[in-house]
This record gives structure tokens, C-alpha cells and sequence, in this order.
């Protein structure tokens, strides 16, 4: 799918309090290589692999989502998968979140939360969507994974409950935010 209105591409800014947020395409075991297996000193042995006919479909199933106008904010899960991708969304827009990873879809062999929330699989989006876009929206993704795993909070904490149901992440976006940059600020 092309998009034909460069403007309708949109940002990835989290935009208004009560909206869907969504995660499109499969979380894998994949975090050989991962920043976060980084962070930890492993290098892991199972670096994300590019799934072609999969990532196609996605790409075109996003793409028409967004042309059809049900998009609102949209970040790639790349480096940091989906945990990184979701704080940059709430940094941007200044917006809490409320997300539960047990609605991510993923492989069955991500049974760690910190996988679900880190693994770097190929062709993932966090994706937010109003409430009344919902069901064009799931129309538009026809048959590629996805899962509805939050919403968009008007507080300024961003929360995730994890595979077996405990919180994981809990902290306000000010506090979150200073820890992501304060790296970039250090000699």
C-alpha cells in the first residue's frame, strides 16, 4: 500500500487520554544483540530474523490503517522493541500509559516479561488508536497479528503489567524521561 497523502503519515507523539494503543506484528525471542542484553553484558544467540512474507503484510496492513485515517501516533519497535518504543510515545506526547503485556501478541516462547517488553523482532508497531476508530482499524490489519495492549492515560505515569499479571514498569514520565537522557548529557 502507498500512501498517496504524505500528511496523513502523522507522528509518533502520543495525542489524546482514552485512546487504544495497539502492538501490530509478532514479538519473538529474538534479543540476541539487543541493546538490552547489552545493557545486562550478554550478547545472546538469537538475533531477530527478517520473516519477508510476514513483514510485507504488516507493512501493508499499517500503512493501510493509516491512510484510511484510524492512525493517530505510530513508532516502530526497533532498538529496545516495545518497552522503548512506548516511553518514546509518552515522552513525545506527554501522556501516561496503561499497558498489559499479555496482550501482545508473541511467540509462545516469550515467557519472560522483559523479552516481551525488549526483544527487537523485525516489522512491529506501537500504534494509537481513538476509540471510535477501533473496529475500522482491526478491519484494516485483516490477518496479521495484533493486540490491543493499552491505552493512553491522562496521568503522567507510564505502567505495564507483565506475562503473569505483577506490574513491571511503574514510574512517572518526568522521572523516565530524565533517565533516558542523562546518558546523552555524561562525557
Amino acid at each position: 500500500c502507498v500512501l498517496e497523502d504524505v500528511e496523513a503519515v502523522g507522528s509518533m507523539d502520543l495525542k489524546a487520554a482514552g485512546d487504544l494503543l495497539y502492538v501490530v506484528g509478532m514479538t519473538k525471542n529474538e534479543l540476541g544483540g539487543s541493546h538490552y542484553f547489552m545493557i545486562h553484558g550478554r550478547l545472546g544467540n538469537r538475533a531477530p530474523e527478517v520473516d519477508v512474507e510476514l513483514g510485507a503484510r504488516v507493512l501493508d496492513a499499517v500503512s493501510r490503517a493509516i491512510a484510511a485515517g484510524t492512525v493517530r501516533a505510530c513508532h516502530d519497535c526497533s532498538e529496545g522493541g516495545i518497552g522503548v518504543a512506548i516511553a518514546e510515545m509518552a515522552f513525545a506526547g506527554g501522556f501516561g500509559v496503561e499497558a498489559d503485556l499479555r496482550q501482545v501478541p508473541r511467540a509462545p516462547d516469550v515467557d519472560r516479561s522483559d523479552h516481551a517488553l525488549f526483544s527487537e523482532s523485525n516489522t512491529r508497531f506501537v500504534v494509537e488508536v481513538p476509540p471510535e476508530s477501533r473496529a475500522a482499524f482491526e478491519s484494516a490489519l485483516g490477518d496479521v497479528p495484533f493486540g490491543r495492549f493499552g491505552t493512553v492515560a491522562s496521568g503522567k505515569r507510564l505502567t505495564i503489567q507483565g506475562l503473569r499479571g505483577a506490574r513491571v514498569v511503574s514510574g512517572e514520565i518526568r522521572e523516565l524521561k530524565e533517565a533516558w537522557q542523562a546518558p546523552l548529557r555524561s562525557p
